[in-house]
């Protein structure tokens, strides 16, 4: 599907994508709705890359946003290229909602995921707050004019945690990654205590192996726990429950009202009902464990 789509080249460079991708039509409800019942129910990959290729323009200028993490252009495009195509996999035209609607959560998810990973030599954490401060702090100081390099003043920090709602010091650590690594003999600001180089205070504040083993043991069976009571839920319940519960940013009552063609009073019970599925399914899996004789509960593996 994908061989047919203009690349963006070492020559000539964006402009030309750009310019490429414009040669390719939109298109009107009725032919997107057509061509994807077609993709659907046919498999007809030229159909599948009309639907594709009439949304690049869509992937570029989502991508536009994702400039200032310092990573090529093209290759954000790309990835982004690369959400659309698993949303023209996954589109149903009979919800009765565009294509660009639905697509645009599957291009920014992918081009996201592919920023964190670019950014993973040094582990910035994955918690859902975590990630918002990643992608937010740039524009939360703009909003301050919190413009200069190096670290935030003390007010600067306080305001923007509580914006995004974390703790001060992920955003002060947070803040220091975006601005790139810097060397453990360069010297901090003076201070009242006194000048120095930032190895000089560093703590190890690294937790013991045997909390460490602990905690990924219990993150991984909240994961497993959470993923196995949502089998309880049908399609349309587990959507609407990942986009409002689950996504650093959640849907809105008006765009899932859109996506499935219903109220928004519907959408938000539809919502609550899946909560409480899920809710009774995990407690009922934690009693079925509790339930278990002692030697036969998983075990941590030996340290």
């Amino acid at each position: 599907m994908a061989s047919a789509f203009p690349m963006i080249a070492a020559e000539g460079g964006l402009s030309r994508y750009m310019s490429e991708i414009r040669r390719f039509p939109m298109l009107d409800p009725a032919e997107e709705y057509m061509l994807a019942k077609r993709w659907r129910e046919h498999g007809d990959r030229d159909a599948a890359s009309k639907l594709v290729t009439s949304h690049l323009r869509l992937v570029a200028k989502i991508a536009m946003g994702y400039r200032g993490y310092g990573l090529p252009i093209g290759e954000v495009i790309s990835e982004g290229n690369i959400g659309l195509m698993q949303a023209v996999k996954r589109f149903e035209p009979e919800k009765g909602f565009k294509l660009a609607t639905y697509a645009m959560w599957w291009i920014r998810a992918s081009i996201q995921e592919y920023i964190l990973r670019s950014w993973s030599l040094v582990k910035m954490g994955t918690t859902a707050n975590q990630k918002k401060l990643f992608f937010n702090l740039r524009k939360a100081k703009s909003q301050i004019s919190a413009f200069e390099d190096g670290d935030l003043k003390p007010d600067q920090v306080k305001s923007i945690a509580t914006k995004l709602g974390v703790h001060e010091q992920e955003v002060i650590d947070m803040n220091r990654r975006l601005s790139g690594d810097a060397s453990l003999n360069a010297p901090i600001r003076q201070t009242g205590e006194g000048a120095g180089e930032w190895q000089d205070w560093l703590v190890d504040e690294t937790a013991s192996q045997e909390n460490l083993l602990v905690d990924r043991q219990e993150s991984e069976n909240r994961i497993g726990a959470l993923r196995q009571a949502l089998t309880v839920l049908n399609e349309r319940e587990r959507r609407i429950f990942e986009a409002r519960r689950l996504r650093d940013e959640p849907s809105t009552l008006e765009d899932l009202s859109t996506e499935f063609g219903v109220s928004r009073e519907r959408v938000r019970q539809i919502e609550v009902r899946a909560f409480e599925k899920v809710q009774q399914a995990v407690k009922s899996g934690v009693a079925r464990m509790e339930a278990l004789p002692a030697p036969t509960r998983p075990a941590l593996p030996p340290a």
